[in-house]
Formats: C-alpha cells, sequence, structure tokens
C-alpha cells in the first residue's frame, strides 16, 4: 500500500474517532463515517450502513448511505453478501462479484465488495458495505481500515446500547 492511502486511512480514522467520542446518535455518526469515507477514497463507489432489525434478527435494515439508490433496503441474513457477513460473523471481500452467486446486484458497475460485520459484545449487530466499480479493488489494508471503523461503531454501541434503536 502506498503512503498516501494509508495516511488517508489514519486521517479518516482519526476523525470518527473524535466524532464518536460526542456523536449523539448511531445514525449521525453512520452518516458521518460514509461522508468521511466516500470523500476520501475514490474507488468506493458505493457505501453504506446495514443493521439488523431490532424486531427481526435475521433481517438488514439499509442505513446511512453514499452512492446510487438501492432496491435492498432491507436483505435478509440468509442472501447475498451483507447476509453472508453477518450469518459467517466475519469479514467477506469479493474480488469480483460476477461470480459470487450469493452477490445481489445492486449496480452494473459493481465488480467488488467488501462486508464488515459490526460487534457489540462480539456479536454482530450490523455491517459496512462497500461496493466498487474496479475489480479486485479491496487490499488487505482496506479491510484493516473498515475493521477499525466497524470496531469504532461497535464500541460507540457498547457505550450507549440504546442508541442502537436511534
Amino acid at each position: 500500500m502506498d503512503a498516501m492511502a494509508e495516511n488517508t486511512f489514519e486521517q479518516i480514522l482519526s476523525s470518527v474517532r473524535a466524532f464518536a467520542a460526542t456523536a449523539a446518535e448511531l445514525a449521525s455518526l453512520q452518516q458521518f463515517i460514509v461522508e468521511q469515507i466516500s470523500s476520501q477514497l475514490p474507488y468506493y463507489h458505493w457505501t453504506g450502513f446495514y443493521m439488523l432489525d431490532p424486531e427481526d434478527a435475521e433481517t438488514l435494515v439499509l442505513g446511512p448511505f453514499h452512492g446510487a439508490p438501492t432496491d435492498h433496503i432491507r436483505i435478509p441474513v440468509s442472501q447475498g453478501i451483507c447476509g453472508a457477513a453477518v450469518a459467517q460473523n466475519e469479514t467477506v471481500i469479493v474480488d469480483d462479484v460476477s461470480v459470487d452467486s450469493r452477490y445481489l446486484a445492486c449496480s452494473l458497475e459493481t465488480r467488488s465488495e467488501i462486508v464488515v460485520p459490526i460487534h457489540v459484545d462480539g456479536v454482530p449487530v450490523g455491517e459496512i458495505d462497500i461496493d466498487s466499480h474496479d475489480a479486485a479493488a479491496f487490499s488487505q489494508q482496506d479491510r484493516l481500515f473498515l475493521e477499525a471503523c466497524a470496531a469504532l461503531v461497535g464500541q460507540f454501541l457498547e457505550r450507549a446500547p440504546s442508541k442502537l434503536l436511534s
């Protein structure tokens, strides 16, 4: 990874840490992260959050996002790459969505995807989902960066679990 990209990841994480310390609600923290990522990482073409529905733990619900609108407002945990990340409780990287049968097509331009679970007390409660128009867009450094973002969201929720419903 080049130093410029690593520096960008660190700048975003620093901003997110500072914002998370004073954020009033989950949605505002998520929106801040989406804006930071989408404005500074041009190969992240769609950035968004899906959280488990408090009324139905088997369904992910779309939260703040940046990018083209999606028809996938609600995704069963049993479907898609988003569902797989929560069901397997691990980060999923797909270098070529056209060869992954789990991919739920949102955009004809999407070539690769990374989905990172968000945990509260070790249990997945949602995820960060990133699509790129570039094949194999996501490196190990992207994974570590997004896992750090997800950890900051999880820590925010652990400090104030009631904010999960905000």
